[in-house]
């Protein structure tokens, strides 16, 4: 099986936000990851990361908030999509 791409789109929003989402199908799981998965979701602006999520090699899943990285539990990636509008609807509603 080749890599086969999900889902990949890029918004740049009234505001000058922008929202960029790109999820593969991998034939083997991107170390230390144990799913099929490799995704990449980026929410912010020109040069500033607000929310990011993405599972790269040696790091595995994990997220970035507000400058600060923590390992995520990725599921699914619907769930994937889920926590990520949660945290972007999170930070319009602060004014980040």
């Amino acid at each position: 099986m080749k890599a086969r791409l999900l889902v990949q789109t890029k918004e740049i929003r009234d505001d000058g936000t922008i929202v960029e989402i790109v999820i593969w199908l991998v034939p083997r799981p991107i170390p230390p990851c144990s799913h099929g998965f490799k995704y990449s979701l980026f929410y912010g602006r020109l040069g500033t990361r607000l929310v990011g999520y993405d599972n790269e090699r040696g790091k595995g899943d994990h997220l970035h908030r507000n400058g600060n990285e923590e390992p995520y539990a990725f599921s699914t990636p619907e769930q994937l999509l889920e926590d990520f509008a949660a945290d972007m609807a999170a930070m319009e509603r602060s004014g980040s």
